[in-house]
């Protein structure tokens, strides 16, 4: 029986119909890159210090001295949430007093910003940071805002994969396309944090979502020599341009919820693209819905001004695929044999520590040294070489070798951070940058290499739960940028170990180079590292002989 890639290979690789589909799919990322950081803006910290009352009565002088001084990253600078206490500053500035000549500063009782913060005004007019006074005290609530965003995209991550195969690629990918503009635009007008917070948790339940359901439209349905562009070249850099687009409209808007208008708007423009953008006609295959799928394959023969086949399917194929792929698939399904299920938990576990360090180190760039609207637009702009090295890297070599060797490249710069001299600024700078690099190379490819692994029946639903395992280090990796609070190496020292920890385990999944996409499960056995287990037994019956085809080992 023909595979799907042979079924349709008359309508070559590279024709109107498939550029249509790469760049339309690719455009509805644009609103995925605002998204998925805009925290680094809406929740930007600005400095602060504690506000004094008009009716303290002080002295210029006392005024100057009021705010204590401490070690802040290594640097002395004004307490942000301490100040000593107004009743002791009046006496001694009736008395005419002078701070540090008269007074022993150090020997003052201090007490909190009773009276609220003064916040700089130098990078945000305003943040939720600033709205709602989410420092000192209240500090850990800025961290758990993008966490729970993560939550929603891991909540996401799961719900749309199940759906996605349920219910078919294209409805789900403009739900959730929905479901992130629709919530982003209520967000503007929150009222609490609680409010923006819950809001924010509904947002990445479709901001990840459309991403992995692009991405896997477009895997279905573009030749295999396209694929590869498509998952790096196409969405990927698609997603750096929103990125990038992010700390451009924050440096002219620098209000948050004009912030949030602006960056909203972009997804209303996709709507149009439902009338444009096909159903998967894999996906309708595997349901047998045989009559969709050759509808749409002749309209895009159409379109490349193609003939099609007179017949696109006959008899035996059709009651072949029937039997092989119309089944319903389960999420135990990607455990349903010991091997399967090791490589399962170790690709999970490659997403969980490769999302550590790619948005720990986003997520991180308003803490490095210079401006953060600067900073923010080198970190999405170095993805752009990192996604075209992860395509060179694709076409011409295998998958664990590649993805490996950017992880050690990534995890070992960020592990050498610690020994630059501080005040070497622009080389640390540097090497953050380098190691973004690295991980986003690996980032990019882990998607393909996913894709390659598991059979169409699942194919959505693995990747789906693979990203939902990146999540899962997604919502850990705004407490590894809370940490550098203690101690500015400890991020990247944590960060670092991990993501060369997962390099060397990536060395031991099995390798898809070379191979088409499996259809079934028993395509997905034959990928180069699997072999079929034989028992030693002389004599077995023919159930233990058909038992023993289904089990494999990985070389």
């Amino acid at each position: 029986m023909r595979d799907y890639d042979e079924l349709i290979s008359f309508l070559g690789e590279w024709g109107p119909f498939q550029r249509l589909i790469f760049f339309l799919l690719s455009a509805s990322i644009i609103p995925n890159g605002f998204n998925g950081m805009s925290a680094v803006f809406l929740a930007g910290t600005p400095e602060h210090r504690c506000r004094l009352p008009p009716s303290a009565n002080l002295s210029r002088e006392w005024l100057n001295a009021s705010i204590p001084r401490e070690l802040q990253g290594g640097r002395e600078g004004p307490s942000r949430c301490r100040r000593y206490r107004l009743e002791s500053l009046a006496n001694f500035s009736a008395l005419g007093l002078q701070p540090g000549r008269d007074v022993d500063l150090s020997q003052l009782e201090q007490e909190k910003c009773l009276d609220g913060w003064e916040y700089s005004r130098e990078l945000y007019l305003s943040t939720i940071v600033t709205e709602w006074n989410l420092v000192c005290e209240d500090d850990w609530k800025t961290p758990l805002t993008t966490s729970l965003f993560f939550v929603g995209v891991l909540i996401g991550s799961f719900i749309s994969g199940q759906l996605s195969d349920r219910f078919g690629r294209k409805s789900i990918l403009f739900a959730t396309m929905a479901v992130q503009t629709g919530f982003s635009f209520v967000q503007i007008f929150s009222t609490s944090w609680e409010m923006f917070t819950v809001l924010f948790l509904i947002v990445g339940m479709g901001q990840i979502s459309n991403y992995v359901v692009a991405f896997i439209l477009g895997t279905e349905i573009l030749g295999k020599s396209v694929r590869i562009i498509f998952s790096t070249l196409g969405v990927c850099i698609f997603f750096a341009i929103g990125y990038m687009l992010l700390p451009l409209f924050a440096y002219f808007i620098r209000d948050w919820r004009m912030l949030l208008l602006a960056l909203t708007v972009p997804g209303v423009l996709c709507i149009p693209l439902w009338w444009i953008i096909p159903e998967s006609p894999r996906w309708l295959i595997s349901q047998g819905r045989f009559k969709e799928a050759e509808i749409i394959i002749r309209k895009a023969a159409k379109t490349n001004g193609i003939v099609a086949p007179a017949m696109l399917f006959d008899s035996t194929e059709m009651q072949d695929m029937k039997l092989q792929q119309q089944q319903k698939a389960y999420i135990l399904d990607l455990f349903r044999t010991r091997n399967i299920a090791v490589i399962t938990v170790m690709s999970l576990l490659l997403w969980m520590l490769t999302s550590i360090g790619y948005f720990g180190l986003s997520l991180n760039t308003p803490n490095l040294h210079g401006n953060a609207y600067i900073n923010c637009f080198l970190s999405a702009i170095i993805e752009v070489p990192a996604y075209v090295i992860a395509w060179l890297l694709l076409r011409t070599l295998p998958r664990r070798y590649s993805i490996s060797g950017t992880l050690f490249l990534g995890g070992g710069v960020i592990l050498f951070i610690q020994l630059v001299p501080t005040d070497f600024h622009i080389l640390s700078v540097f090497l953050v940058m380098l190691g973004k690099f690295g991980i986003t190379s690996a980032f990019s490819m882990l998607y393909v290499y996913t894709s390659e692994l598991y059979p169409t029946i699942v194919r959505n639903m693995a990747v789906g739960a693979t990203s939902m395992s990146s999540r899962v280090g997604s919502i850990i990796a705004p407490y590894f940028v809370y940490l550098g609070a203690y101690d500015r190496f400890l991020p990247y020292i944590l960060m670092g170990s991990l993501t060369v920890l997962i390099g060397i385990l990536t060395l031991f999944l099995p390798e898809s180079y070379g191979n088409p996409l499996p259809e079934t499960f028993d395509q997905m056995l034959r990928v180069k590292g699997f072999r079929n287990r034989q028992r030693t037994n002389h004599v077995r019956s023919s159930k233990e002989i058909e038992d023993s085809k289904t089990q494999i080992t990985a070389l």
